[in-house]
């Protein structure tokens, strides 16, 4: 308990204002191109008016079009998928040989072409959005449904047609493609160390899932980041990650355990952090952020993300009470 004293005294007084120095660097990028399948570390991404390049872009439904993700299904978790060599330059174009690749226990690779015509299906939904998407094809259902042993479909993201935005009582003109919830999600590797020196087994951040790792500042720093230039790109840090269950699914075996929930039930609750609306059942760990540039075409031009990047805090919330969630 007394570690979990000095670490708020810590944090908090870490908060500070804008400075020289940067407060962190980005110490890893991660994309997820399929919802709830395994990510793809990178050392470099380019920003899209829905997060990084290929996101969330698609995602696994059941017969009534709604999405499987790992809380239903965790054998997803061992799904990996492969893109081109390039695909994360900016100036990258797929062609007719482009093809991500798919790879899980006892199934033979499954190629999913980039430049494909494919037909529009409606009736697709995750969480609150629903809306039509492409179907990926026969091919790609039958290597799904004979790896989840459950009629599926493969389904990418309607962009030319459809816009799925973030909730406005936290950010409001962005949009995301199949994401839960916000573009980007960011974590500490401080926060991570700090969670490990409390568990039996400590956990690879793979079980967090965030799409840029920092290093280089104080425990649950990332709480406190309102504003933020990072390598000079507007990042807005607009509410407290609320954990689900998939953080206890490993991601190597897709089997589920009680941690690390169970240990952030002890100081990373609403009460715990002394917030004002008290919902007994979560756990924060990570911080939901948008990138300002990406409600502008002019100012998302050629815009970066890269391992390296310095972080730059210009705003900062008093205390994680003070942060939404």
């Amino acid at each position: 308990m007394e570690k979990l004293f000095s670490l708020f005294s810590t944090s908090a007084g870490s908060a500070g204002g804008s400075s020289s120095a940067p407060a962190a660097t980005v110490s890893d990028i991660f994309v997820y191109p399929i919802k709830s399948c395994r990510g793809i570390s990178v050392p470099e991404a380019p920003i899209t008016s829905t997060g990084f390049r290929w996101d969330r872009q698609w995602m696994v439904v059941n017969s009534n079009g709604r999405a499987f993700t790992q809380r239903v299904e965790p054998k997803l978790a061992l799904v990996e998928p492969e893109l081109p060599p390039g695909a994360f330059d900016f100036n990258w174009k797929s062609s007719d040989s482009s093809y991500m690749v798919l790879r899980a226990p006892d199934m033979d690779p499954l190629k999913v072409c980039l430049n494909r015509e494919c037909n529009v299906v409606d009736g697709i939904s995750v969480w609150e959005w629903s809306g039509t998407a492409f179907d990926e094809g026969d091919e790609a259902s039958e290597w799904f449904t004979k790896y989840l042993g459950k009629p599926s479909r493969l389904v990418r993201f309607n962009t030319p047609s459809e816009s799925r935005f973030v909730d406005p009582d936290y950010a409001q003109g962005y949009t995301a493609m199949f994401s839960d919830g916000y573009p980007y999600l960011v974590i500490s590797q401080g926060s991570l160390d700090f969670l490990n020196e409390l568990l039996k087994e400590p956990l690879p951040i793979n079980r967090f899932r965030p799409n840029i790792l920092v290093d280089g500042c104080a425990p649950f720093s990332e709480d406190l980041w309102k504003v933020t230039k990072l390598n000079n790109i507007a990042f807005h840090g607009v509410k407290l990650c609320a954990r689900c269950k998939v953080p206890t699914i490993n991601q190597e075996s897709g089997t589920g355990g009680t941690e690390p929930t169970e240990t952030l039930m002890k100081f990373r609750t609403d009460k715990a952090l002394k917030r004002g609306k008290i919902n007994k059942a979560k756990v924060y760990f990570g911080m939901n952020f948008v990138c300002a540039e990406s409600l502008s075409a002019a100012t998302l031009k050629e815009k970066v993300v890269k391992i390296g990047d310095p972080i730059h805090v210009l705003q900062s919330y008093a205390s994680p009470a003070d942060a939404a969630a």
